[in-house]
């Protein structure tokens, strides 16, 4: 079963192109440009499906036309619409992390299921999303208790990632952990 930390979000699928299944997509990470996939991986009801692409096609920087394999015409494109599209992260290049970080074109997502850790060792918890509504970032943890707590996402605070271990080191102001109560 494909769980969401296995995973990189792409973008979005929009409206059907046309009436044989071609849908546009919406894609919000440099990734997609990046990485030759086969699949993506789609959320359906909470679901994480895999489809497998016949072919695409870019309009502009920010939208192109998938024809997704056995998705063959506009009523069965249109099902699809609004849903959220992603790329498993084994299927991006070895690479990818390093390049990308360097370049500051990461996407945050990328560090979802990842463990925060504070530099005295006390563990905060899992990545489990990115709160992205405002200027300031904000990783959604979910903790060892089972509480949800929100520490800003910030280069600032982040001392250490660790991607072999999917872990991130972090020195955090004093009490700001303490503001989720």
């Amino acid at each position: 079963m494909i769980t969401k930390d296995q995973l990189i979000e792409m973008g979005k699928l929009g409206k059907p192109h046309g009436l044989k299944g071609e849908i546009s997509f919406f894609f919000n990470s440099y990734a997609w440009d990046d990485v030759e996939a086969d699949y993506l991986i789609v959320e359906c009801d909470g679901l994480f499906v895999p489809f497998f692409l016949e072919e695409y096609r870019f309009k502009n920087d920010e939208e192109a036309f998938l024809k997704i394999k056995r998705i063959d015409n506009d009523t069965q494109a249109s099902e699809l619409g609004g849903c959220t599209v992603y790329l498993e992260k084994r299927q991006l290049p070895e690479d990818y992390v390093a390049q990308q970080a360097e370049n500051g074109e990461l996407d945050i997502d990328f560090y979802i299921g990842y463990n925060i850790q504070l530099s005295n060792g006390t563990n905060v918890g899992v990545i489990d999303g990115v709160d992205d509504s405002t200027v300031n970032e904000l990783f959604c943890i979910v903790t060892p208790a089972g509480d949800e707590v929100l520490i800003p996402a910030s280069d600032d605070y982040i001392l250490e990632v660790d991607d072999n271990n999917k872990t991130i080191i972090m020195e955090l102001p004093e009490g700001l952990l303490d503001l989720n109560d």
